[in-house]
């Protein structure tokens, strides 16, 4: 799954530890997130979302195909 994360969390200013901080997970998490490795559990892309005060899909896209 595609997303928007790196640049949301680069928008704010955040290092992969601030914004891992912000939503309770590791860095290592968010590095996944960013880098399409891990796709999020539900709460986590809802937490993800609100947090930048979007809708989840604006932050996550669906792979094509």
């Amino acid at each position: 799954m595609n997303n928007h994360l790196r640049e949301l969390r680069e928008a704010q200013g955040w290092s992969q530890g601030e914004l891992a901080l912000r939503l309770d997970v590791s860095r290592q998490t968010i590095n996944a997130l960013e880098t399409g490795k891990y796709d999020p559990s539900l709460p986590l892309a809802f937490r993800i979302a609100r947090l930048f005060s979007l809708r989840i899909e604006d932050v996550f896209l669906p792979d094509a195909g």
